[in-house]
C-alpha cells in the first residue's frame, strides 16, 4: 500500500503481466493502455468510480475490481478474454454490458445494490456466480447459463420459491446458497428446493444426503397437495364469490320488475278515460321494452348458478329460492344435528313460510334464524315464526327488510314470540324491561283478535286438550274444574297462548288461494239458491194453475162417476169385469 491517487506511469514494461494497485487512494483508471500483454489487473480496495482505461488491455483474464465505489458496469467490450471479474463492495444497481464476455468463469457482484438479476445471456463459460448481500428479489435468465455450478444469494430478499423458479430449469448448478433470505425461515424452504433442484449436491455450503432427497420428495408432495387443495377451496371462494353476486344481481333484477308491474297496476287504476271503449295505457311501448330487456337480463344470468346452499360450521346458508329445496333432502343425522343457525338471502319470506314446517323437521336444533333481502315488509310476517319448535336468537338485516324501519318491531317480535323466550334480537340481548314493554304495547291487539273471531274458528287453531279446555271455559265451569285461566296456564307450560294463536299470517299465494275458494263457494251457493227459487217459483205457478182448473174438473169428475153408476146392473157387471180382470 503506498497511498496512490493515481496509477503510476510505468515505462519499458511491455511485457508485464501481472499488476496490483489494491489498498490504495486511486480514483481513475489510467496510464496502462500501454501494458498490452497484462493479464492481472488488481485495484481492489480504492475510490474508482467508474470502469476505463482498460479497453487496450485485450489480453486481460482476471480484474479485481473490488470495494471501490463503482456504480455501473461499462466499457468492457474489448476485454472478450476475461476469465475472472469481481465487482463486489460496489454500488452498482444493475447487470449489464457483460452479454460479451462469452470466456468470463467467474463474475463476483456480491455486496452491491442489486434488486434484480437479469442480462446474464452471452456468458456461456460462467460457472460461478455471486451475489450475496444484495437486495435482490428475483432472479431470471439464470437458467440459460449452461455452465453454471455455483450461485451464492446469501442474504438478499427471495421470499418466495417463485422468485427463484428459474434455478429448476439449470441443469448444471450443483451448488447454490440462500441463507439469509425470508425464504429459508419457511418450514417448507429446504424440501421444495431440493425437491425442484434434484442436480444440487450443496445447499448453503452443507451436502445433501439421500436421506434429506427422499424426505424433501415426501415433503414437496404433500406441499404439492397442501397447495393443490388451497388453490382447489381459493377456486370454490371465487365460484361462490361469483354465484351469490349473479343471485344478487337476479333478486335486482325481480325487485325491480315487481316494482315496474305495481307502478303500472297504480297508473293503470287511475287512468280515467277511455278510448275507442278500451283503457288507455301510460307509455305502454315503454313498459314492454323494459319487461323485455328485464328478461334478456335475467336470461343472460341463468348461465351461472341462480342458488346456493352452504354449511359453515354450526350455520346452514340459503342464497336464492331454489336453495329451499335443500330441505328436501336426506341430510345425514349428524349434519343435521349440528345445524344451528339458518341464514337466507336473496328468498321471499312467503316462500320461506312455505319451508318453515319441513326446516323444524330436518334441523331439529336450529334455533337462530337469519334474514337478509327476504322481503319482510309487515309485522304480520313475523306470526309465520311461531309455528317453529324453538327460537333463541331472531337476526333481521336492515338491506332488503322494510319492516325493521318500524321503532317497534322489536317489540312486536317479543309479544308474538313470547313462548319461545328469545335471548337475543339482532344481536342486543333481551332484558325484562323489552318484554314489559311488549306487552303493554301489543297485549290488546291479541285480545282484540281473539274476541271478534268466530268460536268455530279459535277451535280450529287449538289441539284437542285445549279445545276441551276452551269448552270448560265457554260454559264457565274452569273454576269448578280447577282449571286456571288460559293466558296463565299457557305461559307455565311455555306453550303458545290461545290469543296469541289468533295471530297468524296468510301468504299472499295462501291468500288468494282462500279468495278463490270463497269465490267458488260463492258462485256454488248462488247458483244453489237459484235452482231452490226457480223450482219453488214453478211449484207455485203449478199449484195456482192447480187452483183455477180445480172447480171445473171437480164437476166433471162428480158428472163422470153419476153417469157411471146411473145404470146399477151394468155398473155391477162393469166392476166384477174389472176384478176378474186383475185376478187374471
Amino acid at each position: 500500500r503506498q497511498k496512490l491517487t493515481v496509477c503510476p506511469v510505468i515505462d519499458g514494461e511491455d511485457h508485464l503481466r501481472l499488476l496490483n494497485f489494491q489498498h490504495n487512494c486511486i480514483t481513475r483508471i489510467q496510464n496502462i493502455s500501454n501494458l498490452q500483454h497484462l493479464v492481472f489487473l488488481d485495484l481492489y480496495d480504492n475510490q474508482i468510480e467508474e470502469i476505463s482505461g482498460v479497453s487496450t488491455l485485450r489480453s486481460l483474464r482476471v480484474l479485481l475490481l473490488g470495494k471501490n465505489r463503482i456504480k455501473k458496469i461499462s466499457n468492457l467490450e474489448n476485454l472478450k478474454n476475461l476469465d475472472v471479474l469481481d465487482l463486489h463492495g460496489n454500488q452498482i444497481t444493475k447487470i449489464e454490458n457483460i452479454s460479451h464476455l462469452s470466456e468470463l468463469r467467474v463474475l463476483n457482484l456480491a455486496r452491491n445494490l442489486l434488486t434484480i438479476v437479469e442480462n446474464l445471456n452471452g456468458l456461456d463459460s460462467l460457472t460461478e456466480l455471486n451475489l450475496r448481500h444484495n437486495q435482490v428479489s428475483a432472479i431470471k435468465d439464470v437458467d440459460t447459463l449452461p455452465h453454471l455450478q455455483r450461485l451464492f444469494l446469501s442474504f438478499n430478499n427471495i421470499s418466495s420459491f417463485e422468485d427463484i423458479l428459474c434455478l429448476a430449469d439449470s441443469s448444471s448448478l450443483s451448488d447454490i446458497t440462500l441463507d439469509g433470505n425470508p425464504i429459508a425461515q419457511e418450514t417448507w424452504y429446504k424440501h421444495t428446493v431440493l425437491h425442484h433442484m434434484m442436480q444440487l449436491r450443496q445447499l448453503d455450503m452443507k451436502r445433501i444426503t439421500e436421506e434429506e432427497r427422499r424426505m424433501a420428495s415426501v415433503a414437496a408432495r404433500k406441499e404439492e397437495e397442501r397447495k393443490r387443495e388451497s388453490h382447489k377451496q381459493t377456486l370454490l371462494k371465487e365460484k361462490k364469490r361469483l354465484t351469490i353476486c349473479n343471485i344478487a344481481r337476479q333478486w335486482e333484477i325481480q325487485q325491480n320488475r315487481i316494482a315496474l308491474v305495481a307502478s303500472l297496476n297504480q297508473d293503470k287504476d287511475n287512468e280515467p278515460c277511455q278510448i275507442n271503449g278500451s283503457a288507455a295505457y301510460v307509455f305502454p311501448e315503454e313498459s314492454r321494452s323494459l319487461d323485455t330487456i328485464l328478461s334478456s337480463a335475467v336470461q343472460g344470468l341463468s348461465v351461472l348458478e341462480s342458488h346456493l346452499v352452504e354449511v359453515e360450521g354450526d350455520t346452514l346458508c340459503l342464497y336464492g329460492a331454489g336453495a329451499l329445496e335443500c330441505l328436501d333432502r336426506n341430510w345425514s343425522v349428524q349434519t343435521a344435528g349440528i345445524i344451528v343457525t339458518v341464514s337466507f338471502m336473496f328468498i321471499e319470506f312467503d316462500e320461506i313460510v312455505q319451508a318453515l314446517t319441513k326446516l323444524k323437521i330436518k334441523f331439529p336444533n336450529s334455533v337462530h334464524l337469519k334474514f337478509k333481502e327476504t322481503n319482510l315488509v309487515t309485522l304480520q310476517q313475523f306470526n309465520a315464526l311461531a309455528q317453529m319448535h324453538r327460537i333463541e336468537q331472531l337476526t333481521v338485516d336492515p338491506q332488503g327488510n322494510p319492516v325493521v324501519n318500524f321503532s317497534l318491531w322489536k317489540y312486536y317480535v317479543l309479544f308474538r314470540l313470547n313462548h319461545f323466550n328469545l335471548q337475543k334480537i339482532n344481536g342486543v340481548k333481551v332484558t325484562g324491561n323489552d318484554i314489559v314493554m311488549a306487552e303493554r304495547l301489543f297485549g290488546i291487539l291479541a285480545y282484540v283478535a281473539s274476541s271478534e273471531l268466530p268460536h268455530y274458528r279459535m277451535l280450529s287453531l287449538f289441539g284437542e286438550s285445549r279445545r276441551k279446555q276452551f269448552h270448560y271455559l265457554l260454559e264457565g265451569k274452569g273454576k269448578k274444574s280447577g282449571i286456571v285461566s288460559e293466558e296463565s296456564s299457557d305461559n307455565r307450560s311455555g306453550g303458545e297462548s290461545t290469543t296469541r294463536a289468533t295471530l297468524n299470517y296468510m301468504t299472499k299465494d295462501f291468500h288468494m288461494e282462500k279468495l278463490e275458494e270463497i269465490k267458488e263457494r260463492k258462485t256454488f251457493c248462488q247458483t244453489y239458491v237459484e235452482n231452490l227459487v226457480k223450482e219453488a217459483a214453478d211449484i207455485n205457478m203449478k199449484n195456482e194453475s192447480l187452483q183455477k182448473l180445480w172447480p171445473q174438473m171437480f164437476i166433471e169428475l162428480v158428472r163422470d162417476a153419476v153417469i157411471e153408476i146411473r145404470n146399477k146392473n151394468s155398473y155391477m157387471k162393469l166392476c166384477l169385469q174389472r176384478i176378474t180382470d186383475q185376478k187374471e
